[in-house]
This record gives structure tokens, sequence and C-alpha cells, in this order.
């Protein structure tokens, strides 16, 4: 091969190499702009997706839809979706979905099921401090009770959840309790005697009705209207919308509204919820569950106006008394029995 056929050889060769080299990096610069470009896409979209996230919650409601404590309930998941900027979202099943009070209870504490309402008589077998809000005549009036359970007195009431593994934020209104029956008005105390007044299977719900001068008589509250209709029993206790929805209006003409029994419902979280939440979560659930309390109030005063004007229409007798000191006195033999147990209690709910 001649000199002139060597040196045409080699400048190709070296022409070759100068192309791969810049072939080569220009695929590497590319390969890195487009990893790099990738990369930062991928990471602002799971900080993103991170600040964005929401944690869908379960609230049990063994209520209706349309129902007070329903009403506050949801108004209190609108409010914790609002101060949380939508990271929690509370589901509220309403109409017992996911079954009946003592095992929503118990599914709270073992947390497969967030947050609930119930009422404060069936939480007492897990909190025996509640039992004090079941005792009669308790406050002197409802601008006084409700002072209480909203103030620092119901805050450290809620707060002897401690090791039960629930967690109170609220109490919800459930009204007053008031007594009817089928034979006549029931001006004072004794006016009661001789007459079966259903009550709850508990001593104190017994006790209460004893001291009045009335017959207890426990009773399954779907046996009640039979019982009245059929005179195996003569009243029963209750408020105004279980009256009229239970029809009981219709066999027991005569209420009394004396308002001697006021326990309230409590919105509950499960601890293990709780103690996953961040202090300032914390903070937007405790307020998003006193807030919601004037809407669930209002919801009830509604509701009970609407039936108290639905029993009167129809028949029903009311009367109202202004003065139930009398009736107060009658209980005393009840917190003679009780009044130890409960006493810090009351004292701090009374003073």
């Amino acid at each position: 091969m001649n000199k002139k056929a060597l040196s045409l050889i080699s400048v190709m060769f070296i022409f070759v190499l100068l192309l791969a080299a810049c072939g080569g990096s220009g695929e590497q610069t590319s390969s890195e702009d487009t990893g790099d470009s990738e990369n930062t896409s991928e990471e602002q979209g799971s900080n993103e997706e991170a600040a964005t996230e929401t944690t869908v919650l379960k609230l049990a409601e063994n209520q209706p839809e349309d129902y007070p404590t329903t009403i506050g309930a949801k108004e209190f998941a609108r409010l914790v979706e609002e101060k949380t900027d939508g990271r929690y979202e509370i589901e509220v099943y309403a109409g017992g979905q996911l079954g009946e009070e003592t095992q929503v209870i118990e599914q709270v504490q073992l947390g497969s099921i967030d947050l609930t309402r119930v009422n404060a008589v069936p939480l007492t077998e897990f909190n025996e401090d509640l039992g004090v809000l079941s005792m009669p005549y308790l406050f002197e009036d409802e601008e006084t009770k409700w002072e209480k359970l909203n103030g620092e007195v119901g805050q450290e009431l809620l707060g002897t959840f401690d090791g039960s593994n629930l967690k109170g934020l609220a109490f919800y209104d459930s009204g007053t309790r008031s007594f009817y029956n089928t034979e006549r008005p029931l001006e004072s105390p004794e006016d009661m005697e001789g007459l079966g007044i259903r009550v709850q299977n508990s001593d104190l719900a017994i006790d209460i009705v004893e001291a009045l001068g009335g017959s207890a008589e426990p009773m399954e509250y779907g046996e009640v209207y039979s019982a009245l209709q059929t005179g195996v029993i003569e009243g029963g206790e209750n408020n105004f919308p279980s009256y009229y929805t239970s029809n009981h209006y219709e066999v027991a003409p005569y209420f009394t509204v004396n308002g001697y029994q006021g326990v309230p419902e409590v919105l509950l979280s499960s601890q293990k919820l709780w103690d996953s939440l961040s202090d300032e979560d914390k903070q937007a659930f405790q307020e998003a569950a006193m807030e919601s309390v004037p809407v669930q109030r209002e919801a009830w005063a509604e509701l009970t106006e609407e039936a108290r004007t639905a029993v009167e229409e129809a028949g029903s007798e009311l009367l109202e008394l202004d003065d139930v000191s009398e009736w107060r006195d009658a209980v005393d033999p009840v917190y003679e029995k009780y009044g130890d147990q409960y006493s810090e209690w009351i004292e701090k709910l009374t003073e």
C-alpha cells in the first residue's frame, strides 16, 4: 500500500473517532438532561400529592340522616375538613349502618371505627364518672347546664376517658326527660303514687321513680306502647321527640314537663386516631367538635318544638311546672345513696 493510501486511511480513522466522540457526548448530555427533568417532575408530583393527600375517617351514628345528632356530626365533619385544609375527611354513617351503640363503642376502642356519637348512659360501662350526668335535677336550668358542659368542668369530665382507648370531644344535646301517663296530670310527687312507670333497666332509674312515689317497671322500649294501651303500666318518661315518634302520646295523653333528667350525648374519637394526630390537627378536631355543638343544639330545639306542637294538636294535655323544688326535695334519697360516688363531680357541676 502506497503512502498516499495510508495517509487517506489515517485521516478517515481520525474523522470517525471524532464523530464517535461528539455523538457520545451529545447522548450523555441529552440523557442527563432528560433524567434530571423526569426526576424533578416526579419529586414535584410526590410533594404535591403528599401536601394534598386526604385521610378518610369513619364516624358511626345510629340516628337517621335528619336527626339532630347526625346534623351535628355532619357539621363536625365539615369543620374538620375545613380546618385541616382537606387533609382529613370524615364520612358520617347514619342510621346504625356500622352497628348499635355498644358494638360501635367497642369498635372505636379497637380503632376499627374512628369516631362516633353515643348517649352518655351506655358509656358509663366504660367510664363510671359519666354516671353523674344521670342524676335527677342535677342542674338548676338548661343555661347553667350548657355553661358547665361547654366549659372547663365539661372538658375535665370528657378527660376522664383516659385509659379506655376513647377520647371525649364534646357533649351534644339530648333534651330533658319528663313523665307522662294515662291517668292524670302530675302536679306534685304525690300524684305519682300508684302509677307504674316504665324505666330503663338501671338501679339509678328505678331509685329515682321510687323516690318520687311511683312504681318503677323496667321494660324494653319497644314494649311500652302495648303496655300503656293494655294497662300493664300507667306511664313512662322521655323527651318530647321520643314521646311523639313512639306514638306514646296516643295512649298516655298526660305529659308533665318537669325535666327531671337531661343526660347528654357524647362525641367520641378513638384513642388510636387521636394519638396519630399532630398537635395542630388535635386542636382543629377539638375546635370543630365544640363549634358543631350550637348547630346540633339548634337542630334539637327545632325538633323538640315540632314534636311538642304535634302532640298538643293531637290532644295531649301538657302541664308545665314552673317550680320543681318539691320534686328536687323528693329525690334526696337518691343523692344520699349515690352522692359519695359522684360527690366530686356533683360539686363541680353545681357550684
